[in-house]
């Protein structure tokens, strides 16, 4: 059964969610409800092939282990290195992307990328010394909960288990549920309506016009509005599910296409993933790289921070080399804009003027979707044959 796609799935949804609104409205606290459904989800999303299964609890197994590891560590007086336990943590994940270059059997689990991102931040918290208090239910039900299981966005530990420590009201959860039915529409509507008709433009219209640039092009702008509607329409409607559980499950678009500038527009495209980034690697990376004075100025270590940022980001995706590329190209536009909006008087002079903010919209524009080229294979894979 595959999440947010096969109808069993959201006939499924329906008694899971009407259990937590009986018990929203009755003013009774859900986490425990909550981890259960997304253990039984997640064993119908696994069972059919009792290999990922067992390897999807190994995996929570030892991750647990490290969590648990990385608590002791924390208040011992010989401190575990924490680059160890992360570098174990995130092995399992390393391993499938370069094995599943070999065969397409290696041992993996759908959502493997997603719930190594949050038991990494996990990890990285306890040894900043902002988590020594959550449970084992609470950690494994950050790690398992379904609705954002297999394809984000990617919550903050923290904010989930605040949620799930706070009781709620009854009119504070119907707050939350109305607001999730909502966003669950939009996303419906986003993934069946929106996503197929990009996915009909994408496939049908090259061919009406001949298969040269020009269907090229349209191609290439049906695939990256086919991306949004559809990822859109899977984040939206997690959030939705989320809300009517108890949870508030983090936004993870925010109208990208109106960016005026590549930053702008990571601020509004898979949010979630931008920020983890943004916190978990780039911040640590400057504050590494100042206070060893790696570079000579605060702008050179940004732009390189961008660079290492997004080329994890792509090989996070996958370790091919359309993604590669892809996460160098963005790291590229990101050090670009960077550079020119702290360096460049002329972007200074004139970055509110309306033809400026137009045209930069523009230039935006053609960036993203020629990202979106390279993302989906149309530029690298046929430029090797």
């Amino acid at each position: 059964m595959d999440f947010f796609v096969e109808p069993a799935f959201f006939v499924l949804c329906l008694p899971i969610v009407a259990v937590a609104f009986l018990l929203g409205i009755l003013g009774r606290p859900l986490g425990r409800y909550a981890l259960g459904a997304s253990i039984l989800m997640l064993f119908l999303l696994f069972f059919r092939t009792p290999a990922t299964l067992i390897y999807a609890v190994a995996y929570l197994v030892v991750s647990l282990g490290l969590y648990r590891l990385a608590l002791a560590s924390s208040n011992a007086k010989i401190k575990l290195p924490n680059a160890l336990l992360v570098a174990v943590q995130i092995l399992p994940l390393v391993a499938y992307k370069v094995g599943v270059l070999i065969t397409p059997d290696f041992p993996g689990f759908l959502g493997i990328s997603y719930i190594t991102f949050k038991a990494t931040q996990v990890l990285l918290e306890v040894h900043d010394g902002l988590i020594d208090d959550m449970t084992t239910l609470e950690y494994l039900g950050f790690l398992c909960f379904f609705p954002t299981f297999t394809s984000g966005p990617i919550q903050r530990s923290r904010t989930f288990v605040q949620d799930l420590r706070a009781p709620l009201t009854r009119d504070a959860y119907l707050e939350r549920f109305y607001r999730g039915a909502g966003w669950f529409v939009v996303g419906a509507l986003y993934k069946f309506v929106g996503a197929a008709i990009a996915q009909w433009f994408m496939w049908f219209m090259p061919a009406a016009v001949g298969h040269g640039a020009l269907g090229w092009l349209i191609e290439v702008l049906g695939y990256g509005l086919y991306l949004f509607f559809d990822f859109a329409g899977y984040s939206d409607m997690a959030m939705g599910l989320g809300l009517a559980l108890g949870i508030e499950v983090p936004r993870n678009f925010r109208a990208p296409f109106v960016a005026t500038d590549i930053k702008e527009f990571w601020d509004r495209w898979h949010i979630s993933l931008s920020t983890w980034l943004r916190d978990f690697v780039f911040m640590r990376f400057s504050q590494f790289a100042l206070s060893r004075k790696l570079f000579k100025s605060r702008v050179t270590t940004a732009c390189v921070g961008f660079m290492i940022n997004m080329t994890l980001m792509g090989l996070w995706h996958g370790i091919t080399l359309d993604y590669f590329v892809y996460g160098i190209y963005h790291g590229l536009l990101l050090a670009g804009c960077h550079y020119m909006q702290k360096k460049w008087k002329f972007y200074k002079q004139h970055r509110r003027d309306r033809w400026f903010r137009v045209t930069s919209w523009a230039v935006t524009m053609v960036a993203v979707f020629f990202g979106f080229a390279l993302f989906g294979g149309y530029v690298i894979s046929p430029l090797l044959g």
